[in-house]
């Protein structure tokens, strides 16, 4: 009886209350919810703690632990990280934070002597004011995550310039193009097979920033252009090549002749990829393309688009929404973006992202299927095993944390299906 006439009371308040109110419970549950997916998904790093059978044979126990300690590292600053940002917004509504921000930026604006009816000008101006708001409060955050958590794993490639690193060197990373040799000359072959309009192979130093490894494609209609990043490929690989310098001469293939520390070192070194898996790799991208993946999603946020500001359309004109902001004489159309998309929509936004993660999954079973049809299920299945220890993915998930959080399937699902196809 408590929870029914909590709700009627709720109902019989104001509407603007009502609207408040639905906004932060809706925003509380939310939080909620994915807290209790993340302790779920710690559980699994927590108890999890030798390499499951099916990797027993090509993933180490040292891997395993690093990744398993990684992740740990990682769930720990998600869950403060996320407290603090549901707690400062929360008291941002409660406390009138974004008028206040409104009104502040009216402020600057008369003292530069533009009057209330300059509103786009004082959009801008609240626009700058809460990106620097919100840089300020996330810097330590980033900071920490940047020169604590990805340092201590031996991650963290960058200089303390973490705005630079991350958004204005993309800018000019070096692009260098595939030297001609094998892999270029089957990555050409892979394309022609399947009608890929490919035109130019780059390399990107990609490791200046991070350890990660990666490669996509990008360009319009016949003009395609397929980016490996350096820490993808085992021969451009800086961390390989850092090893054999410290160690003044090659390692072996079969070790013979070389010192224990330079075994440990060649052994525990991010190795990247052999060409036939970066092979592998290259297509079940492809098979994004070829299975007209890349088309289904744009068609997907078009509509979404569409939707979204026909519903803004309709929306905008309601002065109830502005009021259970804070706003009673004034209707900033940036505003009512504000409250309409990011408050208003967040059910939606909730239930759309959902589903676009069940989609995304579906598409990365079939592009793996794709590769395996062009014979890389083999090379596929290793580059994947690679590409986790290489990024200390932890190849064990909760099911409910994965079938929420997750746009591409586990490891070890990924592997089993893989495994099927090459009994097949």
């Amino acid at each position: 009886m408590g929870m029914w006439a909590l709700l009627d009371a709720m109902w019989e308040m104001p509407a603007e209350k009502r609207i408040f109110g639905a906004v932060l419970l809706f925003s509380w549950t939310v939080y909620l919810w994915e807290t209790f997916l993340a302790q779920r998904q710690r559980r699994v790093y927590k108890t999890t703690t030798h390499v499951p059978l099916e990797l027993g044979q090509i993933m180490d126990s040292e891997t395993f632990e690093k990744s398993r300690l990684y992740q740990l590292d990682k769930s720990t600053f998600s869950f403060w990280s996320g407290l603090y940002s549901e707690v400062e917004g929360t008291l941002i509504l409660l406390f009138g934070g974004i008028p206040y921000l409104w009104r502040l930026s009216g402020c600057f604006c008369g003292y530069a002597g533009f009057g209330p009816e300059y509103e786009i000008t004082q959009s801008l101006v609240f626009l700058l004011l809460a990106t620097l708001f919100s840089a300020l409060t996330g810097l330590p955050w980033s900071l920490y995550n940047t020169f604590v958590i990805e340092e201590k794993h031996g991650f963290n490639q960058q200089v303390l310039v973490t705005i630079y690193a991350d958004y204005i060197a993309p800018l000019f990373d070096k692009f260098t193009p595939l030297p001609e040799g094998k892999l270029k000359q089957e990555i050409e072959v892979m394309a022609k097979s399947i009608d890929f309009p490919l035109t130019k192979v780059y390399v990107v130093e990609g490791s200046k920033r991070s350890s990660h490894s990666n490669a996509y494609f990008y360009g319009f209609f016949k003009n395609k252009r397929i980016v490996l990043f350096d820490t993808l490929l085992e021969e451009y690989s800086v961390l390989n090549k850092d090893i054999q310098e410290e160690s003044g001469m090659e390692p072996r293939n079969d070790g013979e002749g070389d010192s224990e520390e330079i075994k440990a070192k060649v052994k525990n070194k991010k190795q990247g990829c052999k060409n036939e898996e970066v092979l592998a790799v290259l297509g079940h991208e492809l098979g994004h393309w070829k299975l007209g993946h890349t088309v289904k999603n744009i068609i997907i946020s078009q509509m979404n688009s569409f939707l979204c500001f026909f519903l803004f359309a309709v929306l905008i004109g309601r002065k109830e929404l502005f009021v259970a902001f804070g706003f009673n004489d004034s209707q900033p159309t940036l505003i009512g973006l504000l409250i309409i998309f990011q408050f208003i929509f967040s059910p939606y936004n909730e239930v759309l992202s959902f589903c676009l993660t069940v989609l995304s999954r579906r598409f990365e079973f079939q592009a793996d299927a794709f590769a395996k049809k062009l014979g890389k299920a083999k090379d596929l299945y290793s580059a994947l095993i690679k590409l986790n220890k290489d990024n200390l993915g932890f190849p064990v998930s909760d099911w409910l944390f994965s079938m929420w959080h997750y746009s591409h399937p586990p490891l070890l699902e990924r592997l089993q299906a893989l495994k099927n196809s090459k009994q097949d």
